[in-house]
């Protein structure tokens, strides 16, 4: 018996299998988008209902976010349609908003639902260092990086949850969900892994450069939140998981000619 779980187990795994699109890297996506995306709305369309959004018609803050947000957006669509993954891009709804809190955050949901804190906007200074953030949390999204986390513990619960038609109805795939995405609080992050930490930061440095930001723009502005994580003060919630300052910067640095191909200069306010 144990061995035909085995079989069944090996099977539905590599069925699962996917690629991270630019970097190529194998993960395992055990249950279909769709799910985390409805999941994800619900938790998002919760948030903003508990929290203070700025709005877009009155501030010109939030209007960046925005217009951030859908340069990244539709650089993001060309390159899925242009390399295979039309249907996967057409599922995104996109969309943006800032929200009023201390907290120096920002997220991206399945299905492109993205939220910055107005307490990122000081660190930032520019539209170019939001582009960064902003290009980094969204390819966690495009990675895939929280239904593989939530992949991996669905195995470690019971491989045939997977299967289960209403997975967003089963408790216990429902508390896995809220474990990864911070349901509950008033963060809602991910808590990813570092590698999947720097896998977001290269895929972050070519979206934002596909929209015309300098991704050269991403090495100082981890700089100063490096600065605010070694002052003695509470580390940035956007840092909690975070790689190590030097292994980043160095990353940053030996991925920038990479990044740089995809960087024709756009005009930023």
């Amino acid at each position: 018996m144990k061995k035909y779980v085995l079989f069944f187990t090996v099977g539905l795994a590599w069925a699962a299998c996917t690629r991270v699109p630019i970097t190529g890297r194998s993960q395992l996506n055990l249950v279909p988008e769709s799910t985390m995306q409805s999941m994800a709305l619900q938790q998002y369309q919760s948030f903003l209902s508990e929290n203070k959004v700025v709005p877009q018609t009155s501030s010109k803050d939030a209007e960046m976010v925005k217009r951030v947000g859908q340069r990244i957006a539709a650089a993001v669509t060309k390159y899925m349609n242009e390399h295979g993954m039309s249907k996967e891009a057409a599922s995104y709804k996109w969309e943006f908003n800032l929200v009023d809190s201390k907290e120096v955050n920002a997220w991206c949901m399945p299905g492109g639902k993205v939220v910055v804190y107005t307490g990122l906007l000081p660190v930032t200074q520019n539209e170019t260092a939001l582009a960064c953030v902003m290009g980094h949390e969204i390819a966690h999204a495009i990675a895939r990086h929280g239904n593989e986390r939530m992949s991996q513990g669905l195995i470690a619960q019971g491989i045939q949850m997977a299967g289960a038609v209403a997975l967003n109805q089963n408790p216990t795939a429902v508390n896995l969900f809220n474990q990864a995405f911070g349901a509950g609080s008033n963060v809602a992050l991910l808590a990813y892994s570092r590698k999947d930490e720097l896998e977001a930061d290269h895929l972050g440095i070519i979206f934002m450069a596909m929209a015309g930001y300098s991704p050269q723009e991403a090495i100082p502005f981890w700089q100063r939140m490096s600065k605010m994580g070694s002052s003695g003060q509470k580390p940035p919630e956007l840092l909690s998981t975070h790689p190590s300052d030097a292994t980043r910067i160095a990353q940053l640095e030996k991925l920038m000619p990479e990044a740089m191909k995809y960087y024709t200069p756009a005009t930023t306010k």
